[in-house]
């Protein structure tokens, strides 16, 4: 048994179901598994905490019920927006390790994302950090943050890409759309496995198992290390997080009024009356 975790919080859960295996459920099913400021400073503590603890080789992620991950709470975000407090990329984003401190995160340690529902947004971009998806095969997939006056720039952009192609790529960021997982498994390439609701989590520890108990885990880090070494998409996501397009979205109160109109038409749920961006020029 690995050492404590840190101090227990009820918007995710931990468990050990395998020797070496991080279980970390999303626990928000009320609000569909999505992901305030204070989780994703929660969520850094664990996930730190998995990344030094030599006895856990392996992380499993996936949410609570039959939902993955939403994404940013969009509630939350407006209401704070609405009382002027701080609402910029690094409120978010809560550290340099992305959406739930996990979607940038830099681990050598193998990371399966056991998808058992919808995966929306920063939850999409999450998964795209993960090195297997095992999906359920009525899962909805959708990085729909153009549609609310944001970009999805906490990974998002660069890993699906280099997995999808740019054409492919654009079709699910430029438009929007939300997408069946047969869709997903057959036009951009991000599931490994499609499976059964009821089978999704069972495959995923099933993975997990294989790589503890076949793997070295030595030699799996050093592999995984090769792998992001690879692809090189640390400076296309930095760059793009830091880009004068990206500033526009959380700038100012006036270069922002389309992240609110996008925040402001979820909550009042009708469609939402863009403005023409500011030239950055």
């Amino acid at each position: 048994m690995p050492p404590s975790p840190p101090p227990h919080s009820n918007n995710f859960l931990v468990a050990f179901p395998i020797p070496h295996v991080l279980l970390l459920t999303l626990n928000r099913p009320e609000a569909l598994n999505s992901v305030t400021p204070q989780q994703q400073q929660e969520l850094r503590l664990v996930l730190d905490w998995f990344d030094v603890t030599d006895e856990l080789w392996v992380l499993v992620i996936t949410g609570a019920e039959r939902m993955f991950c939403t994404g940013v709470d969009l509630k939350d975000w407006n209401q704070r927006a609405s009382a002027n407090t701080r609402t910029d990329q690094t409120d978010i984003v809560a550290n340099t390790n992305g959406f739930a401190s996990l979607s940038r995160r830099d681990s050598a340690k193998p990371i399966i994302a056991a998808v058992n529902g919808g995966a929306f947004g920063g939850g999409m971009e999450l998964l795209l950090n993960c090195d297997l998806v095992v999906a359920a095969d009525d899962a909805k997939f959708a990085l729909p943050e153009v549609r609310r006056g944001v970009s999805a720039l906490q990974g998002g952009i660069p890993r699906l890409t280099q997995i999808a192609g740019h054409q492919r790529a654009s079709e699910m960021l430029l438009l929007g759309r939300t997408f069946s997982a047969k869709e997903a498994y057959a036009k951009f390439g991000f599931i490994n496995f499609l499976v059964p609701q009821s089978s999704v989590l069972s495959t995923a520890l099933d993975l997990a198992k294989e790589i503890v108990t076949k793997c070295s885990p030595d030699a799996v880090q050093a592999t995984k290390r090769a792998l992001l070494l690879a692809e090189d998409h640390q400076a296309s996501i930095a760059g793009g997080a830091s880009s004068r397009e990206s500033d526009g979205l959380f700038g100012t109160e006036g270069d922002a009024l389309n992240m609110q109109e996008g925040l402001l038409s979820f909550v009042e749920k009708r469609a939402p009356v863009w403005k023409n961006p500011r030239s950055k020029l």
